[in-house]
């Protein structure tokens, strides 16, 4: 299959979604299922996984209850309170649903240290009890912070988003890249080359523009752990659909064909356990 691996889906609500700002006009309206489907079938996606973007069960359920309608969502990425003494109980009551791939929380919104705290690790612990991948969500100060979490869970499987949101924009790599090289010392964590454009300058990016940042990502994790993502909707805001595909799709085309297959969609079956 061919999947893309992270995308959005909300019906807009300007005080739930208060980090869409005015700056970012084009995402305040609804991005719903049918929307994207045109978007996959024209370049030949055969689905995707869905990502939460808001800190509520009523997300999580919100993303299930459209994977059930709409068959090409092959899975979704959920958040549960992780810190919640209910851990356990939340945890074997979200795992009847086939569709629950994995869980995500919005750690670059956290202060130093969320992930090392003892109930987030607590939250951790349980979460190995059960067959669902971990995405993390971070800026790049907080990479060390991320590989001490994989360090201490090295039976977890881990998704790194974004790459962890390198400073395009800014050209800064030196820091980033040697974090990113630890990380990926650690087989249980893979990478998603997703959310790059939104990283650069939104009007003025190309492929040359990229191309550091990709070298340092697929030096780093291969083309095993490797994910393509288009980050939907929100990668709109520095391209068109086309755009975001045709970047990682033209970079790649140096790989053999098997290699480009892994990464966009056998990686992202292989992670988060999708059936065929």
């Amino acid at each position: 299959m061919k999947i893309d691996a992270h995308q959005h889906f909300w019906q807009f609500n300007p005080q739930r979604d208060a980090w869409i700002t005015d700056g970012m006009g084009v995402l305040q309206r609804d991005f719903l299922p049918e929307d994207l489907h045109p978007l996959l079938q024209q370049h030949q996606f055969d689905g995707c996984i869905a990502v939460q973007a808001d800190t509520s069960e009523k997300e999580t359920e919100f993303l299930l209850d459209l994977a059930e309608q709409h068959m090409f969502i092959k899975g979704v990425v959920g958040w549960l309170d992780l810190c919640s003494v209910a851990i356990d109980e939340r945890l074997e009551h979200f795992s009847t649903y086939e569709t629950l791939k994995g869980l995500r929380h919005i750690v670059q919104a956290e202060p130093e240290g969320f992930m090392l705290r003892k109930d987030f690790q607590r939250g951790m612990s349980a979460l190995e009890n059960y067959n669902f991948t971990y995405d993390i969500l971070i800026f790049p100060h907080q990479l060390e912070e991320a590989i001490a979490l994989v360090k201490t869970f090295p039976n977890q499987n881990f998704i790194l988003d974004h790459c962890a949101k390198p400073y395009i924009k800014d050209g800064r790599i030196k820091t980033w890249k040697r974090h990113i090289q630890t990380l990926s010392g650690f087989e249980n964590v893979a990478c998603k080359v997703s959310g790059f454009t939104t990283e650069a300058d939104w009007n003025n990016w190309d492929n040359t523009t990229m191309q550091p940042y990709l070298d340092v990502v697929f030096k780093a994790f291969g083309t095993k752990r490797t994910l393509f993502g288009s980050d939907w909707p929100v990668s709109v805001m520095a391209g068109n659909y086309a755009e975001t595909v045709g970047l990682v799709e033209d970079y790649i085309a140096q790989f053999s064909e098997t290699e480009q297959q892994h990464i966009m969609g056998r990686n992202a079956q292989a992670w988060y356990h999708l059936k065929d």
